[in-house]
């Protein structure tokens, strides 16, 4: 029957059987349904949206207001419906049986909606700035908790309970979810630079001449530390070079991909650069605060450049806006207008995520030609040597998704700058929907990984990679780049 199954599979066309045109028929599916908005139709205000909440009524409901008849429990399960039936037929389309998905799916959707409303628990997500709205004296600050603990959750059945590992594996595809995640984004960028251009000119110029100078700094020399000193093979330092460097998460699994990377790799990857950010976020806002109130513009690009992810730098940049903005008042009495560090902090972050596609298709060309990952079939084959065949098959065709919706919507709103209010409120939609697929993708991360051969792979060395990159040179360089672009530039005063 296995063998029936895939033959049908490799029968049918290469846009329907793979996970890289899957992710982007899926993703550009869910943008289009946002964009809706546009036409002021909701397509997907009952997607699930989650909050950080002390009670648990609160913590999650309807995207939209007009989908507040659901409640928390119905806009759950309208959202678990919707992506079964998607996914359904992706899995079906790429030869898998579609009972055993769907029974796998269910139990793994519950598990990673149960462990993302209790990452979002205030005493555990909430930031320093929202403390006091919901009456708590401390937090631990970690916004990302919830994809940690779907990761463990993960971990501790696909180690510890193998038949249900087993049960659950037609399911667990985290490339396929995080692809899918990731050509979402693409929205999200998409209207947030457009977004952008309705403000202060120089700060986004400065901004996207900050993030290309600083990048081109990060990426050789987190990768040469990686080969030079901890003896990693290049399809281990091309990716922790990119999560290191560019975008976290979203950026080691895009070039992995790209390179044709063992899964085991951005696993491994995805656990310590989440770990990180929870550290930084806990640290470097308070930095900026102490060392910075005279320089807000710098302290906002900074954290910009050097907090690994987009949940983390918004939040990194919020905290410091409230800390610099009341440092400056009390000593020397200036009233900064709010938003203008966060803006400065959001925007580096754009551009940041802007390089996921660009790098992905410059390594996988790099790799194509060189193969890297394999030295004796570039010897075989002669490096240097690549058909543009070899080139289309290793490159990742959810960028192709990523790219259409980030132009696509810059376009739109470029054109008929009317729309953008409501493409923003459509892409803040389709964003909640990225959010289940990279949580789903984390739980799937946990359940195919073996921790002993994980171990045994390099994870103390990656933890050396980063905290050698992100204290040897990554904070410096970053502060210093922002420090040429955004010296003696200050927000508007009150």
């Amino acid at each position: 029957m296995s063998n029936e199954v895939s033959a049908q599979a490799v029968n049918r066309s290469g846009l329907l059987r793979s996970e890289d045109w899957w992710a982007v028929w899926l993703g550009l599916f869910i943008v289009v349904l946002g964009a809706g908005q546009i036409w002021h139709i909701d397509l997907l205000g009952w997607a699930a949206k989650f909050g950080v909440w002390i009670d648990p009524s609160k913590a999650v409901g309807p995207g939209s207001k007009g989908f507040a008849w659901l409640g928390s429990i119905g806009s759950l399960v309208a959202t678990y419906v919707f992506t079964l039936v998607v996914t359904s037929i992706g899995a079906y389309f790429m030869g898998t049986k579609v009972k055993k998905f769907v029974a796998g799916y269910t139990v793994i959707y519950w598990i990673t909606m149960a462990a993302t409303v209790i990452g979002n628990y205030a005493y555990l997500a909430a930031t320093p700035n929202k403390r006091e709205a919901f009456n708590i004296g401390w937090s631990l600050s970690l916004g990302e908790l919830g994809f940690v603990i779907a990761l463990l959750a993960g971990l501790v059945i696909g180690n510890f309970f193998p038949k249900v590992t087993r049960f659950l594996s037609d399911a667990a595809k985290p490339e396929w979810y995080i692809k899918t995640g990731i050509v979402i984004l693409g929205m999200n960028i998409g209207i947030q630079a457009i977004s952008a251009l309705g403000l202060a000119g120089t700060v986004i110029v400065r901004g996207m001449c900050a993030v290309v100078e600083a990048y081109l700094i990060y990426w050789p020399i987190v990768y040469f530390v990686a080969r030079k000193f901890f003896k990693f093979t290049p399809e281990w330092a091309a990716p922790m070079a990119s999560g290191i460097s560019i975008c976290g998460v979203a950026a080691a699994i895009a070039t992995g991909s790209a390179i044709k990377a063992r899964q085991i790799i951005p696993t491994i990857l995805a656990s310590v650069i989440i770990v990180f950010v929870a550290v930084e976020l806990l640290i470097l806002p308070f930095a900026a605060a102490y060392f910075l109130p005279s320089e807000p513009m710098v302290a906002g690009s900074w954290l910009g450049l050097v907090v690994k992810s987009d949940g983390g730098a918004v939040a990194s940049g919020a905290i410091a806006d409230t800390l610099i903005r009341n440092s400056a008042l009390q000593q020397f009495g200036v009233n900064y207008q709010e938003g203008w560090i966060l803006m400065a902090a959001t925007t580096s972050k754009v551009f940041i995520d802007v390089f996921i596609g660009v790098w992905s298709f410059i390594l996988a060309i790099v790799w194509s030609i060189y193969h890297l990952n394999d030295p004796r079939a570039a010897v075989a084959s002669g490096a240097g040597k690549v058909s543009k065949r070899e080139i289309w098959e290793r490159f990742p065709k959810f960028i192709i998704g990523f790219v259409l919706a980030l132009v696509v919507i810059f376009a739109a709103g470029w054109l008929q700058p009317g729309i953008v209010d409501a493409a923003k409120a459509g892409a803040g939609q389709a964003n909640l929907l990225r959010a289940v697929f990279f949580g789903l993708c984390f739980f799937s991360i946990g359940l195919v990984t073996n921790v002993r051969k994980l171990w045994k792979s390099g994870l103390g060395r990656v933890i050396g990679v980063y905290a050698v990159a992100l204290v040897g040179f990554i904070i410096w360089v970053g502060l210093f780049i922002s420090y040429i672009f955004y010296h003696g530039i200050v927000p508007p005063t009150l």
